[in-house]
């Protein structure tokens, strides 16, 4: 299992469109992967919960992964939220 602290440097955060570009990207890998914001855990590959995050810029929130690719799934998604271009 691993785990990575983030800041969210989306624009708008992890909203609407880019939520579901996010939900779409962790339901490519294999692993059980959450998101950890303000002690709530959210299934990552689940629009519903992701929404109900409420994730907004400057936000850190913790990714984790438990899976045979779950190292290669905190580095795209991490890098995903971490990015200012969306």
């Amino acid at each position: 299992m691993l785990r990575r602290k983030i800041v969210v440097q989306l624009k708008n955060g992890l909203q609407a469109q880019v939520a579901t570009e996010f939900v779409r990207k962790a339901s490519l890998y294999t692993s059980d992967i959450d998101i950890l914001k303000d002690g709530r855990l959210s299934v990552a590959k689940s629009i519903i919960s992701v929404m109900c995050l409420a994730i907004r810029k400057g936000e850190e929130v913790t990714l984790i992964a438990d899976g045979i690719d779950e190292q290669k799934a905190i580095q795209e998604l991490g890098e995903f939220i971490s990015c200012n271009s969306k």
